[in-house]
């Protein structure tokens, strides 16, 4: 028992720190000229193919009702956005901050869920918005200098389309799709949205040298594949609210990433800042139930 908690733990550390390597993966191909469309298309494309194939090897079925094609459209275009808005802000701020900002969808889910649900606001509720939103304004002057206001901008937005998207799920037919037919989906739909705006792949750029396309198969294989697959372990393994709490890791990932390899600035105010964030969503966690789709999370109240 005690093995299986340890490779819980194990797995769970795996599959948030790989959900972090966006930024890694990402601003070598920005940095070689590559447009957001570009690199989120190869991405898209590429972890569509390589969950299509571990579909296959698992013999999982395709087959989705007719009553869920629209729903799965509407969620998968809002995941697609989720992830335009975010790699945009990666050209207006850092990314390890941009990455902790995101981190926030948890408590806008517990906010939508008050609005648009009259669910009832608990006080821990209350305490973790507080804490969001004060660890936000720290990040927001952290180094010295504001940060891009375009840039917080695009990353809650990031946030605000994930968490419209979970909601979704938990609202819909969809909730129960397995995880990896529905990320399949997700996927395939949200790709449309770089085709479009490419003009039917006119504007899709090459990548320049063989040496990126290492990043670019890294960008699909870790925060999707590598992410999706030890995050459904790691639940088994040690249960829901555990393997949350190790989300936290995610952001602290691409933070550490870009300070080491991109010389992205960390001051006391920046951790402070984060360290409020991560405590917020951390009691939004184990404080509610929710069902994430990707990655694949059921939090539930501790008991």
């Amino acid at each position: 028992m005690a093995n299986a908690k340890s490779r819980g733990c194990v797995l769970g550390a795996v599959a948030a720190a790989s959900y972090g390597l966006n930024p890694l993966f990402t601003l070598p191909l920005y940095g070689a000229g590559m447009g957001v469309d570009s690199v989120l298309f190869y991405r898209y494309l590429l972890a569509a193919a390589m969950l299509g194939a571990l579909m296959l090897v698992r013999r999982q079925s395709f087959a989705v009702r007719r009553r869920d094609l629209v729903p799965l459209a509407v969620m998968g275009l809002l995941f697609s956005f989720s992830s335009l808005f975010l790699f945009e802000s990666y050209n207006h701020m850092d990314a390890g901050i941009a990455s902790t900002i995101l981190f926030l969808y948890p408590v806008l889910v517990a906010v939508i869920m008050a609005v648009g649900f009259h669910e009832k606001v608990s006080r821990i509720t209350m305490l973790s918005i507080l804490l969001a939103f004060t660890g936000i304004a720290m990040l927001y002057k952290g180094g010295g200098e504001p940060l891009s206001f375009l840039g917080v901008a695009l990353v809650f937005l990031s946030s605000l389309c994930y968490a419209v998207y979970i909601v979704g799920v938990n609202r819909s037919s969809l909730r129960g799709l397995p995880t990896e037919k529905l990320t399949f989906y997700a996927l395939l739909f949200g790709l449309s949205v770089y085709v479009v705006r490419l003009r039917f792949c006119a504007d899709l750029q090459a990548i320049p040298t063989p040496g990126l396309w290492i990043n670019a198969v890294s960008l699909a294989l870790f925060p999707t594949i590598v992410s999706l697959v030890t995050m459904a372990a790691a639940i088994r393994a040690i249960g829901s609210t555990p393997t949350a709490i190790l989300g936290a890791l995610e952001p602290l990932t691409a933070l550490f990433f870009g300070v080491v390899v991109f010389g992205e600035r960390l001051t006391l105010r920046i951790v402070l800042g984060v360290v409020l964030i991560l405590v917020a969503v951390t009691l939004i966690i184990a404080g509610r139930s929710l069902h994430i789709p990707f990655p694949h999370l059921r939090f539930r109240r501790a008991r």
